[in-house]
């Protein structure tokens, strides 16, 4: 049985991975539009960073559509030091893609197309959560016809801040406004993504695999494990964004709590950061499924089994 999900991201080598991983003819993933918003770079470079991945991936059905150029209230903020100034740098990319994006917002397609879905809708949310945010704020019943989020996002420490990782922080209002939507959320967080890292043993695995998509993988994560050995001493790029959609192909794959998040907005040392109630210290109302633990093995033998599908297009 197929699902209909929307991906919201703003890629980025991981978010690129994450498409990649939903988008193969085999996927029980129906991906139904791409959404693209401000967070690792312009969201000018990442929705041309989205229609670039489409492209090599053969996929010029999956609508594009541009979405918020900064969040809610605050200036625009971006990972440059991570994923470099086109936000994809690394492999050799054209700088005019192939597909073009649609005419409609962001929002307004995500607002359409949850709507008029006969089932409901999910959506994979790998950049800051300024669209959906808006989209609620716009067509609040949309809620109603949301099966779920996954998101990339948060964690019980910080990236970049002490206490804040990039997307939540990037845009804590939104966050807040989606965590308080009603929607049941599944989180991926850096308590578990730090847990997936692309070291060299994994990327020459990926260097077997004799198709396009394998070897493209491969140069993004060549590039992004150097960027987190300069920044964060690592010794492999963690592919943050793919758990999402790893999650919804297996989710055996994955340890998950339910508990109860909450996102602060107002404190200057501590914007951004996901208060993660994993003991039910609050006795709040739970609304959120985050992941603890992963079962890395099988997750790269997915991830590799996956890439070598590409080889039957």
């Amino acid at each position: 049985m197929t699902k209909k999900i929307i991906m919201d991201c703003d890629p980025g080598h991981d978010d690129a991975i994450a498409l990649i991983l939903a988008g193969a003819k085999q996927s029980p993933l129906d991906i139904i539009a791409v959404t693209t918003v401000a967070g690792n770079q312009s969201v000018e470079k990442n929705t041309n960073n989205a229609l670039n991945v489409l492209d090599i991936m053969g996929r010029l059905d999956i609508e594009v559509s541009v979405g918020a150029s900064r969040p809610l209230i605050k200036d625009a903020s971006f990972a440059s030091e991570i994923h470099g100034e086109t936000g994809l740098d690394g492999p050799n990319l054209p700088k005019v893609p192939a597909l073009k994006p649609t005419t409609m917002h962001a929002v307004d397609t995500i607002i359409e197309k949850v709507s008029h879905s006969d089932t409901k809708v999910t959506i994979v949310a790998t950049g800051p959560l300024t669209n959906i945010a808006m989209a609620m704020n716009k067509e609040p019943n949309i809620v109603q016809n949301i099966e779920s989020i996954t998101i990339m996002g948060g964690g019980t420490f910080g990236n970049w801040t002490p206490t804040a990782e990039f997307n939540i922080w990037v845009d804590a209002e939104a966050a807040k406004r989606v965590f308080e939507s009603g929607v049941m959320i599944n989180v991926f967080g850096l308590d578990v993504t730090h847990q997936v890292l692309a070291t060299d043993e994994i990327i020459s695995r990926f260097k077997g695999i004799d198709n396009e998509i394998a070897r493209f993988v491969v140069e993004l994560l060549e590039f992004f494990k150097s960027t987190y050995k300069t920044h964060f001493n690592m010794d492999g790029g963690p592919i943050h964004d793919a758990c999402t959609i790893l999650y919804l192909l297996q989710p055996e794959l994955f340890t998950m709590q339910y508990t109860r998040i909450d996102i602060e907005c107002q404190s200057d040392l501590t914007y951004g950061t996901m208060s993660v109630d994993l003991n039910d210290i609050t006795q709040k109302e739970k609304n959120a499924n985050f992941a603890i633990a992963v079962d890395v093995n099988d997750l790269w033998d997915l991830v590799e089994n996956i890439l070598q599908s590409y080889n039957k297009l």
